[in-house]
């Protein structure tokens, strides 16, 4: 298990494959996927179809999602991090900002959280000149946190259907931004 960043109550680490119960009670959840689809998995076997697909991801890119436990209780939140992004805009590649959290964890400031450090870990560690993000428009949590934590609004695109608002944020703008209280 290869930790990444470990705050006062989080740990985000590599997802493994004994977080399935984990994934499954996250991405079997409607709720969730509200804004992703519509479309939760339905079994344990598809939660590690989707461990499966974020370690390769680790492989072919060196990086992907990362698991988010609770320090205190050891449970599984959710993921968050970056990835590289391949398929959701088709006029380029880049390295994607997202999360995604079980449902008892939301408005508690774990969303936020994650992201700035993933944001920190992007910037510091990666060294990576930008990271962008994309929301469904009526997502309205997801354009606030993205905001909040400093990118910005660049336009809106079409992705399968759906109206998505597409942000980026430069390294150059987190080193005057650094949001790394915003969360507290």
């Amino acid at each position: 298990m290869k930790v990444h960043i470990e705050t006062e109550r989080l740990l985000i680490r590599d997802l493994e494959e004994y977080d399935a119960k984990g994934i499954f009670q996250l991405d079997s959840d409607p709720d969730v996927h509200e804004f992703l689809g519509k479309n939760p998995i339905n079994t344990i076997d598809e939660a590690k179809q989707v461990i499966d697909f974020i370690r390769n991801q680790y492989v072919d890119n060196g990086i992907g999602r990362w698991a988010i436990i609770d320090k205190k209780t050891d449970d599984f939140i959710g993921w968050t991090g970056l990835k590289y992004e391949q398929g959701l805009r088709v006029d380029f590649s880049y390295y994607d900002l997202g999360y995604r959290l079980r449902k008892k964890y939301w408005g508690k400031g774990i969303a936020t959280e994650s992201a700035i450090q993933s944001l920190k870990y992007g910037f510091e560690k990666l060294d990576l000149k930008e990271i962008g993000a994309a929301a469904d428009v009526d997502h309205l949590v997801s354009n606030k946190i993205l905001k909040k934590i400093g990118l910005k609004f660049i336009e809106t695109f079409k992705f399968e259907g759906s109206t998505c608002n597409w942000y980026n944020l430069k390294k150059s703008e987190w080193l005057k931004f650094k949001p790394t209280d915003v969360y507290k």
